[in-house]
């Protein structure tokens, strides 16, 4: 194959601050084209950014593309995804997969049924704190995991941009943008499990008081997403995870935390460290280095050229991707029924 030809669908911030700057840095891609519903937008993009083709139509930019990058409000990740996928085009979409557990499946289908490579972009997964605990834990020093804590909080950031509060084009709030990331990175780390039961509460009330916001002005009258959520999900292999997210919540500082505490040991993901014991003694192990050399970013579309290219496999599956969706619409259906979802 020559030069991996990409065309971009949606080019805002996600396209513009990260994807298109990292793929441009790879001699064996070239982006070829762009398209957004704000046509302005893309011609704008694509002068600053010398990319040769703007399409107005998605089918007429087929022809001049070999892969697709998909950076749209999350509703449509399903729809241009399954249109790439039928013109025999390789996907590399943003996360979420989609906004339904049926959508993803939808997905998977265009994906088997035309040969191509779908790739999510989970990239918490290439972050060298994932890297490196995959490799502990795959050594056998935590032994089985049995309880997962995760927490991804944010103190008073609610995103005042884009359509991160429009319920309608997103699906939801804190969940389905931010704590994903983290819900994902914690169940790749747990291995080969399915979730089987959802217990959850989200809320929204604290973006509708009028306090400060760190990242911008939304409107806290029609603010129609969840902004903190907590979750308690078992798995099939009788594992649990102790599951918050937040982005407006009233803590000290942010936080980005995974610990699982397993047969063997227990992992503090973030802050590199296992802790151990045995008959007589209680120790801390601490990472001191980890050797990654390249940004999480250049991993992931690393990851994605070399699966189109060799055919190798991806670090994120769509069938992964499609089972941390699938609990995200637990959590939500748990949430407006007050119950347990039995998956």
């Amino acid at each position: 194959m020559n030069k991996i030809r990409l065309g971009f669908i949606g080019v805002g911030g996600i396209a513009t601050g990260r994807h298109i700057p990292t793929f441009r840095t790879f001699d064996e891609v070239e982006i070829a084209a762009v398209h957004d519903v704000d046509i302005k937008r893309a011609e704008k993009v694509a002068e600053e950014l010398g990319i040769p083709g703007v399409f107005a139509d998605i089918e007429d930019m087929y022809p001049h593309v070999d892969a697709i990058v998909i950076c749209t409000p999350n509703k449509f990740h399903a729809e241009l995804s399954i249109n790439a996928m039928d013109n025999g085009k390789h996907v590399l979409c943003e996360k979420p997969m989609a906004m339904t557990t049926e959508e993803c499946n939808a997905m998977i289908e265009a994906e088997k049924r035309n040969g191509v490579r779908l790739h999510i972009a989970y990239h918490y997964r290439y972050m060298k704190e994932a890297i490196a605990s995959k490799k502990i834990i795959e050594r056998g020093m935590i032994g089985d995991p049995l309880v997962v804590r995760v927490r991804g909080l944010r103190r008073r950031k609610v995103p005042g941009w884009g359509v991160f509060t429009n319920y309608d084009l997103q699906g939801g709030g804190a969940l389905i943008d931010y704590g994903c990331h983290l819900l994902d990175m914690a169940m790749y780390l747990m291995g080969d499990v399915k979730p089987v039961e959802v217990s959850s509460t989200t809320y929204n009330h604290l973006s509708r008081t009028n306090t400060v916001n760190e990242w911008g002005h939304f409107n806290r009258d029609t603010f129609e997403v969840e902004d903190h959520v907590s979750a308690f999900i078992r798995f099939n292999n009788g594992a649990t995870m102790l599951f918050e997210t937040s982005w407006a919540a009233n803590i000290p500082e942010d936080e980005n935390h995974i610990s699982i505490s397993g047969t063997k040991a227990g992992l503090d993901v973030f802050n590199m460290q296992v802790n151990q014991a045995d008959e007589d003694l209680m120790t801390t192990m601490r990472i001191d280095y980890i050797k990654v050399d390249e940004t999480f970013s250049r991993l992931q579309a690393e990851d994605f050229i070399s699966a189109i290219k060799y055919e190798t496999p991806l670090t994120v599956t769509s069938e992964e991707a499609k089972e941390v969706s699938k609990i995200i619409e637990a959590i939500y259906l748990s949430s407006k029924e007050q119950r347990s979802i039995r998956l």
